[in-house]
């Protein structure tokens, strides 16, 4: 550069190098421009990562909720779980981020009766409470803040009714879709009505009326299904240590009962179940999964609330001895 300036009157010199540094400013400016919005376009996003403005943007609490949403909303609704789907969420604490990312979407779902505590540091523009209406039990466990049993969609029924809430909160806020919604919704009750109808077909084979599971998750399911549900931790989560006497309890229970099936759960530590089928005769641990979430490998399978629900049957008629045909 040097060789060509000193060839250069002084005047025309001085506008040469007094220009530069403003070129090279521009230019970089320009550069950190395209950067930046590149970043922006590619950060990742609690709301959706679509650029559909159409669609309505949906935050479920977790995943039951997740799914029936998705079942509904189909693709019409940008949905995302607020509670990773692999993570358990009875004592989960949303972040300050996630919080602020809910309150940017056009729906919040969440189950209630206790389960999302923190529910209410979410200024959402609108939230539905799916388990609004439903016919709840009662909580005995003390070691919740909760009033209620929360596992209502681990009943085929009750979960039709948390289906027919987020579907009316879907048509109130996008009422130009309500058909849409309501077939998807219907056709998704279709499924689990017919969900009940093989629980209980195939539940009625059984010899055994008794399951062990790991938490009290299935009262509802018990109840509609006429099982008798005990458990490992007695919470209605699971969350805590099983002490020593517990487990020589749970071990007399299933020999007096006869047996040979003990469950655990997809989310928790198994090792209280393997000890307690260590010490019974022809002892085995099954899954007995309170779909409250799944892990990364069923993530990436595409398994859904059907599947594991379906998984659940299958498991339980091994433990209740139920006969095939």
């Amino acid at each position: 550069m040097y060789s060509v300036l000193k060839h250069v009157p002084i005047f025309y010199m001085f506008l040469i190098l007094t220009t530069l540094p403003v070129v090279f400013a521009a230019n970089a400016s320009d550069n950190l421009m395209l950067a930046t919005n590149s970043i922006n376009t590619t950060q990742p996003s609690l709301i959706s990562s679509n650029t559909n403005q159409s669609r309505i943007k949906v935050v479920a609490s977790f995943y039951p909720v997740y799914e029936f949403v998705k079942e509904i909303g189909r693709n019409k609704v940008d949905v995302t779980s607020l509670v990773p789907i692999g993570v358990e969420p009875h004592d989960f604490e949303p972040t300050i981020q996630q919080i602020q990312n809910a309150e940017t979407a056009d729906l919040v779902v969440y189950n209630g009766a206790g389960l999302e505590k923190w529910i209410d540091k979410i200024n959402a523009k609108f939230k539905v409470e799916a388990s609004q209406g439903l016919n709840l039990l009662m909580s005995n466990d003390t070691g919740t803040s909760g009033t209620y049993d929360l596992h209502v969609w681990l009943d085929p029924i009750l979960a039709e009714m948390e289906v027919e809430n987020i579907r009316d909160a879907l048509v109130k806020i996008d009422p130009a879709n309500t058909q849409y919604y309501k077939a998807n919704a219907d056709r998704f009750i279709g499924k689990l009505n017919d969900l009940d109808d093989r629980i209980k077909t195939e539940l009625a084979t059984c010899n055994k009326k008794d399951f062990i599971a790991f938490h009290n998750a299935f009262t509802y399911f018990a109840n509609r299904y006429g099982l008798n549900q005990h458990s490992i931790h007695q919470g209605l989560t699971p969350e805590g240590e099983v002490l020593p006497q517990r487990l020589q309890e749970v071990i007399v229970l299933a020999r007096d009962l006869g047996l040979h099936t003990v469950y655990s759960e997809d989310l928790v530590d198994p090792r209280s179940s393997e000890v307690i089928a260590q010490e019974i005769p022809n002892g085995k641990v099954l899954i007995l999964s309170p779909i409250e979430g799944i892990n990364s490998e069923e993530q990436r399978a595409g398994i859904g609330y059907l599947d594991k629900m379906n998984e659940n049957v299958e498991n339980l008629k091994i433990g209740l001895e139920c006969q095939l045909k």
